[in-house]
């Protein structure tokens, strides 16, 4: 029986996970199980004879070979996911990966963009004909005036988007679903795109499950394909972060709403983060920006 198999049926369809992070798990284990029988050989393998030791060993190797602390830290927890549910479901004792330690994560600030630079780009003028240029537009928008995450907005149907009530309908991370509010601007920009959209037989659809945001010829969006073209259109617009991605507006959207006074609770909801922790991080930008316009304001911040 393959369990790596067994197991990433498991998640999809019975835990929920997104196709994305079952993908990526099961690249993890395929690569940990290459590791322990070598290429070819998926038949010797027996996840039950592991000890902690092999897993320790092949931690090392990871490290050795120039494996960031994130890539380690998820394959560890891909690991220890996977041996739980040996135990549960397919009578593994003694569990190898329960006294595994993580690395340590340098502490990285999340990458912004300078809220003058965020508003040149949503004040920049759009030909109303230009339909990739009023698609990034609308892509540009959403990101950063609801903080939704790439494959969020993927996943959007055109039913989603109230533009009337200013209401966006997100199906986060295990299919939860929260409901975003935006203002008239971001309605505005949704409904010209719409009209644009609907305006050729390629595009148009009067099925509220069809995609809100799809390519020219009609054909939907995906991950890769966002995040090819964001970063493209960031750098044309001479953006200054170290990172241009869909994740940079949704960490500027954060950081911007702190700092005019939100709620820390507020933030986590429209993030659909799970535990407030992940959230607290940009309480660490706030503050950044608060020194900052400290010691240029006050007369005797600089004193010597």
């Amino acid at each position: 029986m393959d369990l790596i198999k067994a197991y990433t049926d498991y998640l999809l369809h019975e835990q929920r996970r997104s196709a994305n992070t079952v993908e990526a798990y099961g690249r993890d284990l395929s690569q940990w199980r290459e590791h322990v029988v070598g290429p070819g050989r998926e038949d010797e393998f027996d996840p039950k004879s592991v000890t902690t030791l092999d897993l320790r060993h092949y931690i090392a190797a990871l490290m050795k070979e120039g494996n960031s602390a994130t890539s380690v830290r998820r394959k560890v927890s891909t690991l220890r996911g996977f041996f739980k549910f040996l135990e549960r479901n397919h009578g593994l004792t003694g569990n190898p990966a329960t006294t595994l330690t993580m690395p340590k994560m340098p502490k990285r600030l999340p990458v912004i963009i300078r809220q003058e630079e965020t508003e040149g780009l949503l004040d920049a003028e759009v030909a109303a004909d230009d339909y990739d240029g009023v698609l990034m537009r609308v892509m540009v928008d959403i990101f950063y005036n609801t903080g939704i995450r790439c494959s969020e907005l993927v996943g959007l149907k055109d039913r989603d988007a109230d533009t009337a009530r200013g209401r966006l309908k997100v199906l986060g991370k295990r299919d939860k679903e929260r409901i975003v509010p935006f203002g008239r601007e971001l309605a505005d920009t949704i409904d010209s795109y719409r009209r644009l959209r609907d305006s050729d037989g390629a595009r148009r659809t009067a099925d509220p499950e069809a995609p809100l945001l799809m390519r020219a010829d009609g054909r939907p969006l995906n991950r890769r394909l966002v995040y090819a073209r964001l970063h493209k259109y960031l750098a044309e617009a001479g953006v200054h972060a170290s990172r241009l991605s869909p994740h940079t507006l949704r960490h500027s959207m954060a950081s911007d709403v702190l700092n005019a006074g939100a709620s820390l609770p507020t933030v986590q909801q429209l993030l659909g983060h799970a535990s407030l922790t992940s959230t607290q991080i940009y309480t660490h930008l706030s503050y950044k920006d608060l020194l900052k316009n400290y010691q240029q304001a006050h007369p005797r911040a600089n004193k010597v």
